[in-house]
């Protein structure tokens, strides 16, 4: 099988299995204990913490460890509205955020705050000059994503970080989940937080941390026995913050992606003129993602043809693939109606080659010759 579902996870990398279970057999001790054993867990897990900060590009920054992406969203929506609310209750975020950081901003909608949320033109990109109107004295919060988990859209970092310094003294976060080992990450030279996530990036699922800057810290949203300096109680799993640790070296230490903008690109040549095809993501998007829609089918029906000629693709996030509804992405980007229901999205990881892109526009052109002939959609279900 062919499997290009990896911004929905990637394979486990060997070293990282081997060192978590390493760390798991050896450093067994709580690091929060006083004994040798205790001590030990925690001199791997303080280890690991200076790593992380050290390939983010600043030692002295601060590594929350996290269960993963939408933890570690959640803490920093969450927690930086609830520290800087005596500034003020504005926030403001975009129309296609991962549901981590959505669905934290409209609990905090309920609260009281007042939520801004940034359209998006057809290729999934703000617009800078919104941001500037919509920015405020008592602005507390911006956070954007830095890739689009569903199309690959890359919003511009540097500059909506030069926009809210020059107006506002609002915390710059960003969800880097997709971004993290593709492209460069804005930490620390413009985003004062990220989010990263271990399974993107062929680590393990359950691990993951939020970067901060050192006087960017946001508030606990969570209690208990004040691990992780107060922001995330509970006993810490320092063989998965090793692993983490091991899978964002091997990340960083990747060539860059060019190799893949190469394969989505021949897919954008290669099906840009398919009739009943829309292709979603924009060429100067990530260069791992790549999103098409089939007119008045269902992704469903394409995701089931291309696992029956050997291909793993997802319908959308594969956090809301199994949801009858339309994506907020796919109505963000004004994807017509007749296309809505069938969007597929392929995702290139380590594994794959350029043979895997070319088998699947073989696969592509194959599903849209024989739903051309008339076979009806009941009759591939």
């Amino acid at each position: 099988m062919i499997y290009l579902d990896n911004s929905a996870t990637t394979a486990p990398d060997e070293d990282v299995l081997r060192t978590f279970t390493e760390a798991s057999r050896t450093y067994y001790g709580n690091p929060a204990s006083l004994h040798q054993a205790g001590t030990r867990a925690d001199q791997l897990l303080q280890n690991a913490r200076k790593q992380v900060a050290r390939l983010a590009g600043d030692d002295e920054s601060e590594v929350v460890f996290t269960s993963g992406g939408t933890e570690s969203n959640n803490l920093a929506i969450l927690g930086y509205a609830k520290k800087y609310r005596y500034r003020g209750n504005h926030i403001i975020t975009t129309e296609i955020e991962h549901d981590s950081v959505r669905k934290a901003c409209r609990s905090l909608e309920e609260d009281g705050f007042e939520v801004d949320w940034l359209a998006v033109d057809e290729q999934g990109v703000i617009s800078l000059d919104e941001l500037k109107r919509k920015l405020r004295p008592d602005t507390i919060l911006v956070s954007i994503m830095h890739v689009n988990n569903e199309i690959g859209s890359v919003q511009p970092l540097a500059q909506c970080a030069q926009i809210i310094r020059e107006r506002s003294r609002a915390i710059f976060h960003s969800d880097c989940v997709q971004s993290a080992g593709k492209l460069a990450l804005p930490f620390p030279r413009y985003a004062d937080a990220i989010t990263l996530s271990g399974h993107k990036i062929h680590g393990l699922k359950g691990t993951g941390c939020l970067l901060a800057k050192p006087s960017r810290l946001p508030e606990a949203i969570s209690y208990g026995g004040g691990q992780e300096d107060g922001l995330r109680s509970g006993t810490v799993n320092v063989a998965g913050a090793a692993a983490f640790a091991k899978a964002f070296r091997l990340a960083t230490a990747e060539p860059s992606a060019d190799h893949m903008r190469n394969w989505t690109a021949a897919m954008h040549d290669g099906l840009k003129n398919e009739p009943r095809l829309r292709i979603l993501s924009s060429p100067d998007g990530a260069p791992h993602i790549f999103s098409m829609a089939f007119k008045g089918l269902t992704g469903e029906v394409a995701v089931n043809y291309f696992q029956e000629n050997g291909i793993y693709v997802s319908t959308s996030s594969a956090c809301s693939s199994k949801s009858s509804r339309t994506s907020h992405v796919i109505e963000a980007v004004g994807v017509p109606e007749e296309y809505r229901k069938g969007a597929v999205r392929i995702s290139f990881g380590r594994s794959n080659s350029a043979a895997d892109a070319e088998r699947v526009i073989e696969v592509t052109k194959e599903f849209l010759e024989m739903t051309k002939k008339g076979m009806k959609q009941h009759d591939m279900e």
